[in-house]
């Protein structure tokens, strides 16, 4: 880890430095940060350890970046990103790190609720959805939100409600202008999440496996048809579409 913060240091060096490690920001950076995260889970997904090795690095580099950008801002170093970690971890995990044998890891969102409502400000208290990262991808965020509004008991008490409200929104989308479709088409999206959610699955999860599944069978179709794909009329492509349909590997 010392030869690492040792590289980025020299990399933003002012005189001797790489041009273009000195010539970013947070907010240059953060697009690669979100990035590798991705190329992590991506790795994990493929189980290629070795790759999950290297893109493991690549978030390090990206953490070890933005902290030496502090560090030259006068507002934190490296050293304490991983106490801020340290000492998070430790207050939420009473039952293991305290004296709360019986707190158990269920206390885990009553200790963040607590930890958000330590940072009321003077424009008020902080709500329920406050802290929900508008940086995270629209399936996760949403998700993130429909789970912090039912704990305060905003929520259907069963998935009918949100399949009833799919059904709602597909009605008002094929009646929407075309002004009005993209925020029709947007709360039929976030209806299609809650749903997902009130069925126990991951929808953000759910999307990557649908993904991979029409890439899969879109490159068997490519695969087939040879170099003549791209002429074929659509009823063509759609006899190929569902013999990879039929084909289990596929």
């Amino acid at each position: 880890m010392g030869r690492l913060v040792a590289i980025m240091a020299r990399l933003r060096d002012p005189v001797s430095g790489c041009e273009w490690d000195r010539s970013q920001d947070f907010a240059s950076i953060a697009p690669y940060t979100i990035e590798e995260a991705y190329e992590v889970a991506d790795a994990i997904a493929r189980d290629d350890y070795d790759d999950l090795r290297d893109e493991l690095g690549d978030l390090l580099l990206q953490v070890v970046f933005h902290s030496r950008m502090a560090e030259e801002a006068g507002l934190f170093a490296l050293e304490d990103v991983a106490a801020s970690i340290s000492d998070k971890m430790e207050r939420r995990h009473p039952h293991i790190f305290g004296d709360d044998a019986a707190g158990g890891h269920h206390r885990w969102e009553e200790i963040k609720a607590a930890e958000r409502a330590s940072k009321s400000t003077s424009s008020g208290p902080v709500g329920a959805l406050d802290g929900v990262a508008i940086g995270l991808p629209a399936l996760l965020r949403a998700e993130k939100l429909q789970k912090r509004a039912a704990r305060t008991g905003f929520d259907w008490p069963d998935a009918d409600g949100p399949r009833g409200k799919v059904i709602e929104e597909i009605a008002e989308i094929d009646a929407a202008s075309e002004a009005e479709r993209e925020e029709e088409v947007g709360d039929l999206l976030f209806s299609v999440v809650n749903w997902a959610r009130h069925l126990g699955i991951d929808p953000e999860a759910a999307l990557r496996q649908a993904n991979a599944k029409f890439e899969r069978r879109f490159k068997a179709m490519e695969t087939e048809a040879g170099a003549g794909f791209q002429s074929l009329d659509l009823e063509g492509m759609e006899r190929l579409w569902q013999c990879a349909k039929i084909d289990p590997a596929k």
